[in-house]
């Protein structure tokens, strides 16, 4: 138990909760947070044509589309816009013609 908490039982500093939260799940609380984001941010452009950048943004916890537009680039590689085009494209060829 650390100085800060002693004598307060379960409870652990913020840095000693990141550190085991890293040592078990192999990346930092933030990077596996805004990493899950983005998972679910991608999934809602796959599967919600209608679904405007602010709407998916707001779903996955951003007050504003510009922030998550960056952090979706960050992670995904292309902006959310381009990744919407371009799983469209891919489901497309996917599906079978009628």
């Amino acid at each position: 138990m650390d100085g800060l908490h002693a004598g307060r039982p379960g409870r652990v500093s913020r840095a000693t909760l990141a550190k085991r939260f890293a040592d078990l799940v192999g990346e930092p609380p933030r990077t596996y947070l805004t990493r899950w984001r983005m998972t679910l941010a991608a999934d809602i452009l796959a599967e919600r044509e209608s679904a405007t950048i602010a709407e998916v943004a707001r779903a996955v916890g951003y007050s504003d589309a510009f922030g998550f537009s960056a952090a979706f680039k960050r992670i995904r590689g292309v902006n959310p816009s381009e990744f919407r085009t371009s799983s469209e494209a891919t489901d497309r060829a996917a599906s079978p013609s009628s």
